[in-house]
């Protein structure tokens, strides 16, 4: 008994042009209709969205922009050996882009197993969407899943902002995120290599990675990272200890931030009264340091309203 196919239309029902490549004689396209169960109906090109066909697998381009990295070959078996048994139950999501062919716009670890399990078509959602769209979708689905690792979340933000000149409220929108949370993944990215090996591996969490930031020194951020992981600590744990280390370091060397040069005395006044909060300025011998003090996420989401504002 042939298997029913659940989802998807055959794309002889809106690509007439395929009947040439998946029936080789007129008695295989009479059987193939028949086993589709539906007439064939020309759709216009500009209408061929929004619409579930069966693809072939090997009409599919992978997506350039897709943010996840790491495929875990274990599941992947495993998903293939569910969809030989039950057939995929949802659809990948996928955008016409002329002759036939298809780019995948999310869903490519079921992708990837149904190539694995030997499956010759797959039900594809077909949507419209230019590159900006299709990586933001890429990037939403495998966050809404659950499926990327901080730093894949980090690289996807990096990618808005620097192929598609967002700003990052405009990458916090797109996401459904908040601001800061888009800023504090992006910080992940100046992590010293062997925290955000651990972080991809799953030994700190980003809350772990986040408090390593704030310290310069390599050494000791290595130094704190083999405590964690080997005694457990928490992230308040952490904190705690970040912060002693800054308030040793501050007791150690007298704070020389704020120039007495009235000149920068007055500046330093004037950014104060705009941001509400402590600014201190540090004058060097080529240019110099601005340091805009925040007490919380809140606080640091009205500093930022402030900057888009200017």
């Amino acid at each position: 008994m042939a298997t029913k196919k659940v989802l998807g239309r055959g794309l002889g029902a809106f690509f007439p042009e395929y009947e040439s490549e998946v029936a080789s004689s007129s008695e295989e396209k009479k059987k193939s209709e028949k086993r589709e169960g539906i007439e064939k109906n020309i759709i216009a090109p500009e209408e061929r969205v929004n619409v579930v066909l069966n693809v072939p697998v090997e009409h599919i381009r992978a997506n350039p922009h897709q943010p996840r990295k790491e495929f875990d070959e274990e599941r992947l078996e495993e998903l293939a050996d569910s969809l030989k048994k039950h057939g995929l139950i949802q659809p990948i999501t996928v955008r016409y882009i002329g002759e036939k062919r298809f780019e995948l716009i999310s869903g490519e670890r079921r992708l990837r197993a149904a190539k694995l399990g030997g499956m010759d078509e797959i039900p594809a959602y077909i949507r419209e969407a230019d590159d900006e769209q299709s990586m933001a979708f890429a990037l939403i689905e495998n966050i809404q899943r659950e499926e990327l690792n901080p730093l894949e979340v980090a690289m996807g933000y990096k990618r808005l902002l620097e192929e598609f000149d967002y700003t990052q409220a405009e990458v916090a929108s797109r996401v459904g995120k908040n601001r800061t949370t888009v800023t504090n993944m992006l910080r992940l990215l100046n992590l010293p290599d062997f925290i955000q090996a651990a972080l991809v591996s799953g030994k700190i969490t980003t809350g772990h990675a986040r408090s390593l930031i704030t310290i310069e020194d390599q050494t000791v951020q290595q130094k704190l990272l083999n405590k964690i992981i080997k005694l457990g600590w928490s992230v308040r744990q952490v904190e705690d200890v970040v912060r002693e280390l800054g308030n040793s370091t501050s007791k150690k060397k007298p704070s020389k931030t704020t120039s007495k040069d009235p000149f920068y005395d007055e500046i330093s006044t004037r950014l104060r009264r705009t941001f509400s909060t402590k600014v201190n300025i540090k004058p060097k011998a080529k240019g110099g340091e601005i340091k805009i003090e925040y007490y919380s996420e809140e606080d640091l989401e009205r500093i930022l309203a402030i900057f888009d504002s200017i």
